[in-house]
């Protein structure tokens, strides 16, 4: 039983909604998700799905004719209805984001020395030196090499890999309760990838940090997180532990992107492509926003949209007619 202790991040009825000239559009419908302390979770859809939409209004870093209703609680306190300088003092100091792209997340015209002690200064009230010396001991933790030269460098003097790291140093500087790692690997080529992973891996465990990894790679998910959540269309439609996710995928848009994962001894030929592409967010389907894609969709499917029904302890999925458990495969068998 969870109890509320154990509670980091709560999301209520959480909605986002964008004004625009064709009308309003909701990028993100009604989502309910719980974030335990020092938990890793994934959150996995296509692109335009709402997943960074989503963290970005918990950031109040939504574009201006974006709206946010529900609640996002963080340990007990709504971020969504702070004022701008209150939420100032929640973000960079208990959440921080790592961003896709860290070129456009550093300033350029500022020395990585001063983009990394400024936030030092501001939320931990430490002095310059102070705030010297703890960047670097973090440069080194998340692997820069010669960190004291590279400390006085600009972020266009340095490596893809290496900038990553820095912004990852950035947000973990004040040991954050909440990190949110926006396609953080995308840019970068597969063993740095894989480096990347290992340290948000190391770095959270050792801060108890809880981690949100939002990405569109299914396989970047089975070695980090412990649970994941599908989102399709703006609303999640099935959550699991990782290895719950990966051996009985409930939802056919799940089962579907599992599929798509390319394998080594599997033709190129073989891939599985979903048909069809993500629906207009402004033009929802009737029923459920994956039926024109779905594989098994029946008669219901188009009538009313599903909710979330849970299948098995922690395993829920958004679906009428969900593929069967592997034991109850076998039973039936």
């Amino acid at each position: 039983m969870l109890q509320e202790k154990d509670i980091l991040l709560e999301l209520e009825d959480y909605s986002i909604t964008f004004a625009t000239p064709d009308g309003e559009v909701k990028a993100v419908s009604n989502m309910n998700l719980t974030v335990r302390r020092g938990e890793r979770i994934a959150i996995v859809g296509e692109s335009g799905s709402g997943k960074s939409q989503t963290f970005l209004g918990i950031m109040g870093l939504l574009a201006k004719n974006g709206r946010t209703t529900g609640q996002a609680r963080l340990e007990g306190t709504d971020v969504l209805s702070l004022k701008p300088r209150q939420l100032d003092q929640i973000r960079g100091k208990d959440m921080a984001m790592v961003f896709q792209d860290p070129m456009t997340a550093l300033n350029p015209s500022l020395k990585i020395s001063r983009q990394l002690t400024e936030q030092l200064e501001v939320h931990r009230g430490l002095t310059a030196r102070a705030a010297s010396e703890t960047a670097l001991d973090m440069l080194k933790r998340v692997g820069i090499p010669d960190p004291t030269r590279r400390f006085h460098l600009y972020p266009h003097e340095l490596s893809g890999g290496m900038r990553q790291r820095i912004v990852i140093a950035m947000a973990l500087l004040t040991k954050p309760k909440l990190l949110i790692a926006d396609e953080p690997t995308t840019a970068l080529d597969v063993t740095i990838q894989a480096q990347i992973l290992d340290l948000f891996n190391d770095l959270t465990a050792e801060m108890n940090t809880a981690l949100i990894m939002i990405t569109h790679d299914l396989g970047v998910v089975a070695g980090l997180a412990d649970r994941v959540a599908v989102m399709y269309a703006g609303r999640i439609v099935e959550e699991a532990p990782v290895d719950e996710l990966f051996d009985n995928p409930a939802h056919p848009y799940t089962a579907a992107l599992h599929a798509s994962i390319p394998r080594p001894d599997q033709d190129v030929d073989d891939l599985v492509v979903i048909p069809g592409r993500p629906p207009n967010l402004q033009h929802l389907p009737k029923g459920c926003n994956f039926s024109p894609r779905c594989s098994q969709v029946q008669d219901d499917c188009i009538d009313r949209p599903p909710i979330l029904e849970t299948l098995a302890p922690r395993h829920c999925a958004a679906c009428y007619h969900p593929f069967p458990r592997r034991e109850e495969l076998l039973n039936h068998g």
